[in-house]
């Protein structure tokens, strides 16, 4: 009996110093040490190059606020974590981070898929995350501590239908969706839902799984209705297929999308075939701000590339989490969490961020057409603003984080022809 009592006093004195480890370690919050950051994406799987490009963006924020002298005193700590694109191994990931890294946030994913497995792990640990790029309005709406940098579905949905629309005179559409993306489902039905309020047409719904390599069947379907427009809300991976077999059927209406076109290997699948489309977009790299222009200049020199906009929210991101740092003046995941949904006018490379109350960024989009290997900048759309508005000129804020270079983001409106919507 009396062996029995002293194992089970060592056992509680074991379970006790682990439990105050996870709340008492360098990464777990309190106002001394480094700040232990998680970042999980897809760095080998399907959708690898948005995941890599993301962590890029984070890593190189991360190193200039160090730079600088950290946040206040304090030096962060990216800890990396690769999800193969998978929404299990999100969850797997996150979990690993949480528990055994103890990490004082999240940064991730870029799939809603993916951050929709991985968000309720956050949640229940009261550990803040902040999404740089999942666009699928469920992804905030599963807890208080979970945020995102990026616009939602709604809103990328609305602007290509105002677009389509508004400036190429279409009255008819026809939409091929990846049935198995949250993503894809979700911008289609809201492009949808605002091209028909413009008075335009859907004339066919035609799905696709990803992975598919055949197209042929929905296109040729497609085809016989002669659509004003085709739009296609999905990834690289398999769009950029899509576009060469919508030109070997020789379909002539533009192809319209999202950002999860935006990847250089999309151009290495669908070559010229792509020239004429349009997606909406976070930013442009032909944005003539200084601050821009700096921001590209420096990706391009710390990675030999030019920054996409996966790689430009992912540096938002750790800088709204810096920001949010510096004024909470701990890392306790609480006051953490309230000091993110604080954040106002912060001046990101992607745009002026405000977190409203459901925990999303308030920001306006950009159209992008793609020609020649490169996308070419058209004009900015934001919400909620009445049809033929001139783009907003930049704006200004005072937030912004030592080390990080502060944008001036509007659209590349002074020399061209912006409208906004």
């Amino acid at each position: 009996m009396k062996r029995t009592l002293v194992s089970l006093l060592l056992i509680s004195t074991l379970l006790i110093t682990l439990a105050c480890e996870r709340r008492g370690g360098p990464g777990a919050g309190g106002e001394t040490g480094q700040i232990v950051v998680g970042y999980y994406g897809d760095l080998t799987g399907r959708t690898s190059n948005f995941g890599v490009s993301t962590r890029n963006g984070v890593l190189m924020a991360a190193d200039e606020i160090n730079k600088a002298g950290g946040i206040n005193g304090r030096q962060i700590t990216i800890l990396s974590e690769d999800d193969e694109g998978r929404p299990e191994k999100a969850a797997t990931v996150v979990t690993k981070l949480i528990d055994q890294d103890r990490v004082i946030a999240l940064l991730g994913e870029v799939a809603s898929g993916n951050t929709l497995a991985a968000a309720p792990k956050a949640q229940s640990a009261h550990v803040p995350m902040i999404s740089p790029s999942s666009t699928n309005p469920a992804v905030t709406q599963v807890g208080d501590y979970i945020f995102r940098v990026c616009f939602i579905d709604p809103f990328q949905g609305e602007v290509m239908a105002k677009f389509a629309a508004n400036t190429l005179k279409a009255k008819t559409a026809a939409i091929m969706l990846d049935f198995n993306s949250p993503y894809s489902r979700g911008l289609t039905e809201f492009f949808e839902k605002s091209f028909t309020k413009l008075g335009g047409q859907i004339l066919s719904k035609q799905s696709y799984t990803q992975g598919d390599r055949d197209y042929k069947g929905q296109l040729t379907s497609i085809r016989s209705l002669n659509p004003d427009v085709i739009y296609v809300p999905g990834y690289y991976g398999e769009v950029g297929v899509i576009a060469k077999q919508a030109k070997q059927l020789d379909i002539k209406a533009p192809l319209l999308g999202g950002d999860g076109w935006d990847a250089p290997q999309i151009w290495e699948l669908g070559g010229d075939a792509l020239n004429g489309s349009f997606i909406s977009n976070h930013y442009s790299v032909e944005d003539p701000s200084p601050a821009i222009q700096k921001f590209v200049a420096d990706f391009k020199g710390r990675y030999n590339v030019v920054p996409d906009a996966l790689a430009a929210l992912g540096y938002d991101a750790m800088r709204v989490l810096a920001d949010a740092l510096k004024r909470s003046g701990t890392s306790e995941g609480p006051a953490l969490r309230d000091a993110i949904a604080a954040t106002k006018e912060f001046v990101g490379v992607t745009g002026v961020i405000t977190i409203d109350a459901e925990r999303n960024a308030v920001k306006p989009a950009v159209v992008l057409k793609l020609q020649g290997g490169k996308y070419v900048y058209q004009q900015t759309i934001g919400a909620d603003a009445p049809a033929g508005a001139a783009a907003s000129p930049a704006t200004t804020s005072t937030s912004s984080v030592t080390g990080a270079s502060p944008a001036a983001v509007a659209s590349p409106s002074a020399a061209t022809k912006a409208t906004s919507y």
